[in-house]
């Protein structure tokens, strides 16, 4: 039994952790808001220069692709009705290069054809030249002897097979890869018709971070996320405008975001978006706009946070004109896990906010060269690569300050929360290549 005079000490209940949300929960909100917010701008560029861009309109055919029927081979076009056995002799009545518009076929008689030529009006195949015989001319073209039976519509491109006039081969939404600007191309597209770049601001926060270069003093690290986070920017061919590093205070990075609004669609920091107190950004995003701070179900990058700043009027625009607010996200400090979350929450944002379909990442499915006895209660991102005999193998150490991980790896191994991996079972992946392009 307790002493009367020990002082008795109250303890207050522990506040209750914050509640996980899924992946796709996170995905919903954010994509959700993205669509609201799409670029509005357009400007038209020469298709030659337009690698990477999203379409903003519709790329229509004006002509059928290819124009004529034409030959896929080098050989000699014929009508298959006149030669009804192999070895039949029939006379060269012309011939027929690319580029060239020929007579039409003369009947009982076969035209010397090469591949992309436009097949000659009454021809309706072609026989390629391993199954002929060029026979020696005594006048005029020669003759061939034809060694297989040509059947009707043989090695024949039909006219508009590849392209209908009026069809719309690329979508608006279309991020241009090299065969989309090529099929853009042979459908006569000289301009295509863009969503401009996105413009994002960069900055970290952080009195421990220096650049590479400088002194790097006690408790000091090398800003590696600002080179990560702003090459991922890049290679999603936003426009950046990199701030640097904020100072750990509440003033300075207010006037950072106040900074950052100004003239780009989205602002990405790194750090300070847990509950520390020297962590800024929140109350900072508060202040300056709204924001939503989530604890997320994956391993590693639960924090994460999206929100807006307001932008400042321009002192020469309409006193109530609405300037806008800039979207702003923040991500971890640790490097994997801002490098993670980059992939799976703000590359997604990004193509939403040019107006692409926001699909799932393709995944592959592979045999696990590994064992994971020890599986977390969140959704883990395993950093992971294919070995030679066509496993996947894990980098040994998955922890989210581990940036090694990351340059070694090829591929996340996409865990669902609570499983156990034994070697030579399925897992599901998602490759880094196609996260950072898709």
């Amino acid at each position: 039994m307790a002493d009367a005079l020990t002082p008795q000490i109250s303890k207050s209940p522990r506040p209750a952790l914050p509640a996980l949300l899924s992946l796709d929960e996170v995905l919903n909100r954010l994509l959700a808001v993205a669509r609201e917010r799409v670029i509005p701008e357009v400007e038209k560029l020469a298709t030659i220069d337009a690698l990477g861009r999203v379409l903003a309109r519709p790329v229509v055919s004006a002509l059928d692709v290819p124009p004529a029927d034409n030959s896929s081979m080098d050989g000699y076009a014929m009508r298959a009705a006149d030669v009804p056995a192999a070895g039949q002799v029939l006379p060269v009545s012309q011939r027929i290069p690319a580029g060239v518009v020929g007579q039409p076929l003369q009947p009982g008689t076969a035209v010397r054809i090469f591949t992309g030529a436009q097949l000659p009006p009454g021809a309706d195949a072609v026989l390629m030249q391993e199954q002929c015989e060029a026979l020696p001319a005594l006048d005029g073209l020669g003759a061939v002897r034809c060694d297989a039976l040509p059947q009707a519509g043989q090695w024949v491109r039909r006219r508009g097979e590849d392209v209908a006039q009026g069809a719309e081969v690329l979508a608006a939404g279309t991020r241009l890869t090299p065969q989309a600007l090529g099929l853009a191309a042979s459908v006569g597209a000289s301009r295509l018709t863009l969503r401009r770049r996105p413009r994002v601001a960069l900055f970290s926060t952080g009195d421990e971070l220096v650049m590479p270069g400088e002194s790097l003093k006690p408790g000091a690290i090398y800003n590696s996320n600002r080179f990560t986070l702003r090459g991922l920017l890049q290679a999603a061919g936003c426009e950046v405008a990199d701030l640097g590093i904020v100072p750990d205070r509440l003033d300075a990075t207010r006037a950072a975001l106040r900074q950052a609004a100004q003239g780009n669609d989205l602002i990405l920091t790194s750090g300070g978006v847990s509950v520390g107190e020297e962590d800024h950004i929140k109350p900072a995003v508060k202040a300056e706009g709204w924001l939503e701070a989530w604890q997320v179900a994956i391993k590693p990058g639960k924090p994460l946070v999206l929100g807006a700043v307001r932008r400042q009027a321009d002192p020469g625009a309409d006193a109530h004109a609405d300037a806008g607010e800039a979207l702003f996200m923040g991500l971890p400090g640790n490097p994997v896990s801002s490098f993670v979350t980059f992939l799976l929450a703000v590359a997604p944002l990004l193509r939403a906010i040019q107006g692409c379909p926001v699909t799932q990442p393709a995944a592959l499915h592979a045999r696990a060269d590994f064992d994971w006895p020890k599986p977390d209660r969140r959704r883990e991102f395993l950093r992971a690569r294919f070995n030679a005999e066509g496993g996947v193998e894990l980098f040994p150490n998955q922890s989210s300050g581990v940036l090694t991980s990351a340059v070694w790896a090829d591929a996340l191994v996409d865990l669902p929360p609570g499983q156990v991996v034994r070697r030579g079972d399925s897992v599901r992946l998602l490759l880094l290549s196609s996260l950072i392009g898709h």
